[in-house]
């Protein structure tokens, strides 16, 4: 099964999908795809790790997801990747240029993965569409960008929750 959780900042996303990773009884991969940048996103993953199962295996993904995904994927398995949001940063280099050719290969790479997944699959993404438009040109783009990749995500997913305040209200798959 394919399952999409996602929510805004501090919605609780996470820890409503490493709470269904927690249910699970066979093998529990977590994808980390989050590249750290500076000391207090340091913090913020030490705290992640801490909050995990110690025998949940660690994956750290780059770019290449879809791959990773496919190369750990068994049928008792599950795979909760924490965050699409994340990933899609890792197509942005320093001097705010997008790797684009890069991303549209990896981004379709990723969707043949989700259908074609025989374990479970828990993606995390953020929501970030609902506030002020950015100002610069770049946040503008990296909203466009992952708002239809969720859409393209969700419609591949066969349950997609979003999380607010802590609670999850099911979009699809109830």
């Amino acid at each position: 099964m394919t399952h999409l959780i996602t929510g805004g900042s501090r919605s609780g996303k996470s820890r409503y999908a490493e709470q269904l990773a927690m249910q699970h009884d066979g093998p529990v991969h977590y994808v980390a795809t989050a590249e750290v940048r500076d000391a207090e996103f340091a913090e913020r993953v030490r705290l992640h790790r801490l909050q995990r199962p110690p025998h949940w295996q660690v994956l750290e993904a780059e770019r290449g997801l879809a791959e990773l995904i496919l190369g750990q994927d068994q049928e008792d398995g599950l795979l909760l990747v924490d965050c699409l949001g994340m990933w899609l940063m890792r197509f942005f280099r320093s001097d705010d240029q997008f790797d684009e050719m890069d991303f549209v290969q990896e981004r379709q790479w990723l969707l043949e993965a989700i259908d074609a997944i025989q374990g479970r699959l828990l993606l995390v993404s953020n929501e970030i569409g609902w506030g002020v438009m950015p100002m610069s040109r770049v946040a503008r783009q990296y909203g466009d960008l992952l708002g239809r990749l969720n859409q393209d995500v969700a419609a591949r997913c066969q349950r997609v929750t979003l999380v607010a305040c802590g609670l999850p209200l099911v979009l699809k798959g109830g």
